[in-house]
């Protein structure tokens, strides 16, 4: 399936850097004095650096980059030289993208290419552009946790970033995951949101009142049903009444994507208890 993707002119492009530090995802970076698409795993085709070049260097194309195959963008990213090969290959590492940046080496010792030294031996590397907080990240938890009576409850995250527009969707912890689509405001009312809602699946957060861009959130659940192959989708949602467009969200999406896969909604009252729970 095609999808929308950024592609720079490099011949307009003047190395200003301006639209650097406006892609969320971390997918622009500057090297040998041009701005240049790093991974498309990283860039979602939303735009948000369109907007940001004084050149207008930067625009959207539609092209095939749907389930997302690390040795096809490598036969891009060659072409770039040494630099942006290093330059790709660090930004997985930075992301914890370790299964594709396996591919990636293992497409360059087939293809006879020298894999940067300074990638396998630790070294120096061009610095992750992007902003930090929007870095994508897979967060190890231990098997055996703390018993439910400890004082101190660990933390059930499994992923960053959480808000939904800063979520790739198609980062690896989404593969075959079971997400939850939780409101904000269910996190500060459920007693013990993580033990109760989280533990065991993939979090994504939304405000279904507030928040603007909603088609961006349509699309984004989107690809993760018909691209990473989720397996379901818990919404968990507050009882008033702005929260159902979240549960409008994930409907639509399932619709659109034409897979069938189980939608469960969990609705809590605003003293933080558990109202109502049902498939969908």
């Amino acid at each position: 399936m095609k999808r929308k993707v950024v592609k720079i002119d490099e011949d307009l492009c003047d190395g200003c850097g301006v639209c650097i530090p406006n892609c969320a995802e971390g997918a622009l970076q500057l090297i040998d004095g041009k701005a240049r698409l790093i991974s498309d795993l990283f860039c979602d085709g939303l735009g948000a650096c369109l907007g940001h070049c004084p050149q207008g260097a930067i625009e959207i194309e539609e092209r095939e980059a749907e389930a997302y195959d690390e040795k096809k963008v490598m036969d891009y990213i060659v072409k770039g030289g040494r630099n942006v090969i290093l330059a790709h290959l660090t930004h997985m590492k930075e992301h914890n993208e370790l299964g594709y940046l396996k591919e990636a080496i293992e497409y360059l010792r087939e293809n006879g290419i020298e894999v940067p030294a300074e990638l396998t031996a630790g070294g120096s590397h061009p610095h992750h552009a992007g902003c930090p907080g929007s870095r994508t990240l897979e967060i190890e938890r231990p098997q055996e946790r703390k018993k439910e009576n400890s004082p101190a409850r660990e933390s059930l995250l499994r992923q960053w970033p959480v808000q939904l527009h800063l979520l790739n969707p198609s980062a690896s912890y989404f593969n075959n995951a079971d997400v939850l689509l939780a409101a904000d405001c269910t996190a500060f009312a459920a007693g013990d949101f993580h033990q109760d809602y989280l533990d065991g699946k993939t979090l994504a957060i939304a405000c279904p009142k507030l928040d603007q861009g909603k088609d961006i959130y349509l699309k984004k659940l989107q690809m993760m049903i018909e691209d990473s192959g989720i397996r379901s989708i818990t919404v968990l949602i507050m009882e008033v009444p702005c929260c159902r467009g979240l549960l409008q969200l994930a409907q639509q999406a399932v619709a659109l994507s034409g897979r069938e896969l189980p939608v469960n909604v969990i609705v809590l009252n605003i003293q933080g208890e558990k109202i109502l729970e049902r498939e969908v």
